[in-house]
């Protein structure tokens, strides 16, 4: 899968769950169970041990899932990563030599931003998507303010999205979700509960089919009225409708 195919999957799904576990082994029992539940992304984090070695594991053996690197803190790490088969970087923060090397590599990659600055400045710097984190501290209505002011970059909103936040997130103009234990919790790793891991899956998918559903505009919008602009309009273009 290309770059510009991933990005569109990124943005079709609206989910990218982020595994951030004790062991390869439960990493890839976490990657399977949200897979099975419908989420065919996966955010294999650097602070998984011989993270690299699975991802390169998960590329081989699952042909139809989107297998990323996560907290991503150096391009040597990056370049790993990518020799590996990750389809995308991520990370909390905003490393500009990364998003270069992601750039060159032509891999899909989104770094981590809190301030306007920092997300125009990871923006500015050629990355796919913007991911807002920790996005918990300003929730939903943050995402909404930058949103309405950057409407040219996507964000992706990680870093304490919850079952209650995740539709809020998609409707103050969220890209995607970035989600970890709401999604993947400690317990449901610990008991193996694959079940419980795939029903979260699609209770999140849904969460993001109702909230984009609420914004899809009206078959009919309704008529506008002419305001007293339409007035000036006629003085300064006379005979023009």
């Amino acid at each position: 899968m290309n770059k510009t195919e991933v990005c569109e999957q990124i943005r079709k799904i609206g989910i990218i769950p982020a595994i951030r576990v004790s062991s390869a082994e439960e990493a890839h029992f976490a990657a399977d169970a949200v897979a099975q539940g419908g989420i065919p992304i996966v955010e294999i984090t650097m602070t998984v041990p011989d993270a690299v070695a699975l991802i390169s594991h998960l590329v081989r053996d699952h042909e139809k899932m989107i297998v990323g690197a996560g907290t991503v803190l150096d391009t040597e790490t990056a370049r790993k990563c990518v020799d590996a088969g990750a389809s995308f970087l991520t990370a909390p923060g905003f490393d500009p030599a990364i998003v270069e090397y992601a750039a060159k590599a032509v891999v899909t990659v989104f770094p981590g931003a809190l301030t306007p600055t920092e997300v125009v400045a990871a923006w500015k710097a050629g990355s796919d998507f913007v991911k807002v984190f920790p996005c918990a501290l300003g929730g939903p209505t943050y995402i909404k303010s930058l949103k309405a002011a950057l409407p040219q970059i996507s964000l992706i909103a990680a870093g304490g999205v919850t079952q209650q936040t995740a539709g809020n997130f998609i409707l103050a103009g969220a890209t995607a979700i970035g989600v970890g234990t709401d999604l993947i919790p400690s317990r449901a790793i610990e008991q193996r509960e694959a079940t419980r891991i795939r029903e979260l899956a699609h209770r999140f998918v849904g969460f993001v089919e109702d909230a984009r559903r609420l914004l899809e505009p009206p078959k009919e919008p309704p008529k506008k009225a002419r305001t007293d602009f339409w007035k000036f309009h006629r003085h300064v273009n006379p005979g023009k409708p």
